[in-house]
């Protein structure tokens, strides 16, 4: 592992295995070493290492108990309920622990480290449920369920069978690990759980982001469309990045395409059309500013307390408060949600029989339905988006005995998240399964680049819909949109 990377380069870099340098590993022993010392020479308790947790931080624990201290830690704290959470998403948690522990400000040991990399190396992993994370004390619930596995606890998949923690060690002639003084509370402060779905989440959207111009163009060819909206001279007047950017996209994929070309009957497109830059824009300017919170918060020290041996203290503080992501969650939703909410009111007007099209995009209209429920089932992802998109962020209830008086709730605004996202996905898709039909009704032909992906995507078969049943005719359009 390194210091600092880039949400662009972590899919490539989370393949590759995990090794702790020599630099980290002196680092994180010295960290180790340091504490030693601190607690030796402490005239008062130090938080979490020899006194309770949370309300119970008063009580002090004796040297003799330590070490049980931090096992009972993780044994109590790992509540989790509900599903369980995807590997790919543990997996990502524990990339971020593992980061997180060699940046040397954690008192533990290299050790830890090597065992928690050995399981991710050899793709065995923690069992762990979605829900029961505030994200303010670190993910407390997620996070102690993952580590579990290395003091011999909980369970773990292994091959994709699910089996006792134990007796995946005894496989491996492995001993649980005995936690030392302040290993634990590492281990389970930190927000691993929430920065799990927003790299998950950064990876969807990136890919959303590359293919929304080609499916907002054809619906704009499809519709007969005017392309005045998108010249450059409105955008350098109102210049939002982002802006620039969704207008130039749609100049760019439609370039030469015979349908903009035609004379136009009507003055003006509705919104949904003529507001793609601003609308898609403004999305894409709030999700950058996501996008750099995450990459803040990825290269972060983010447990408590911390060593400090350069400043020879121990502090406590609140790092592991999850606010700067909860905020950014709640705000990427909403801007994921507009995606779907644009897109099904243009998906509302391809199927609406304007402009030369038949009514629902049917072949003989009153006979066959043609498209007309799919409008139905993207208003549906899109109603159940703008529930979704209540922000969990200004929500907060207050926990440990009152100790714990302000929550983040940004596990609940990951978990939304990419829930907004799947729903998004899936109304995009419709959106395309509709231009591509709407498309094959006009004469004209569109960009040579539009043309040949409405072309590769017919290369399946045809869009039969009076045969085919609509919700495989949906299933296609999704695999060839997110798969291209």
């Amino acid at each position: 592992m390194r210091d600092h990377y880039f949400l662009y380069e972590l899919k490539e870099a989370m393949a590759s295995p995990v090794v702790l340098t020599e630099e980290l590993r002196s680092r994180m022993q010295k960290s180790v070493d340091f504490l030693k010392g601190y607690l030796s020479e402490a005239k008062a308790p130090v938080y979490g290492i020899n006194t309770g947790f949370g309300s119970l931080q008063n009580v002090e624990i004796s040297p003799s108990e330590l070490n049980e201290l931090q096992e009972n830690l993780l044994i109590t704290h790992a509540a989790g309920v509900g599903a369980l959470l995807s590997e790919a998403l543990t997996r990502n948690m524990m990339w971020l622990k593992l980061l997180n522990m060699s940046k040397g400000f954690s008192g533990i040991r290299p050790l830890v480290f090597e065992r928690l990399a050995f399981m991710y190396n050899s793709h065995i992993t923690p069992c762990v449920n979605e829900q029961g994370s505030l994200g303010a004390s670190g993910d407390l619930a997620p996070l102690s369920q993952m580590c579990l596995p290395l003091i011999g606890k909980g369970r773990v998949r292994v091959n994709g069978k699910i089996i006792d923690a134990n007796k995946w060690l005894e496989s491996e002639g492995l001993a649980p690990i005995v936690l030392d003084p302040k290993e634990a509370l590492a281990l389970i402060n930190g927000t691993q759980f929430m920065m799990a779905h927003a790299l998950q989440a950064y990876q969807k959207i990136e890919q959303i982001e590359a293919q929304l111009p080609w499916i907002a163009a054809l619906s704009i060819d499809a519709f007969d469309c005017r392309l005045e909206p998108f010249h450059h001279a409105i955008h350098e007047v109102r210049p939002h990045n982002g802006q620039i950017r969704a207008a130039s996209e749609i100049r760019k994929v439609l370039e030469g395409s015979s349908i903009s070309k035609q004379p136009k009957k009507q003055v003006q497109d509705p919104y949904s059309f003529r507001c793609i830059p601003q609308v898609h824009g403004a999305s894409y300017d709030a999700l950058d500013h996501c996008f750099a919170v995450w990459e803040t918060e990825l290269n972060s020290v983010t447990d408590n307390p911390n060593v400090f041996e350069d400043e020879n203290c121990v502090l406590s503080g609140g790092n592991f408060h999850g606010q700067p992501l909860a905020l950014t969650l709640d705000y990427a939703a909403m801007a994921i949600a507009e995606f779907a909410n644009i897109s099904e009111r243009r998906l509302y007007l391809l199927v609406s029989g304007q402009r030369d099209l038949t009514p629902y995009l049917a072949e003989i209209p009153g006979t066959d339905s043609g498209c007309m429920i799919t409008q139905y089932a993207a208003a549906s992802l899109v109603s159940q988006n703008k529930q979704l998109c209540t922000p969990a962020s200004v929500d907060s209830i207050m926990s440990s005995n009152g100790q714990e008086d302000h929550v983040s709730m940004g596990a609940n605004a990951a978990t939304k998240l990419l829930r907004v996202i799947e729903n998004t996905r899936n109304v995009l898709a419709m959106e395309w399964l509709c231009a591509v039909k709407a498309y094959d009704q006009r004469t004209e032909k569109s960009s040579i680049g539009i043309d040949k992906r409405v072309q590769d995507f017919l290369s399946e078969g045809k869009l039969d819909h009076r045969n085919i049943p609509m919700s495989d005719l949906i299933e296609r359009s999704y695999r060839y949109c997110w798969s291209v």
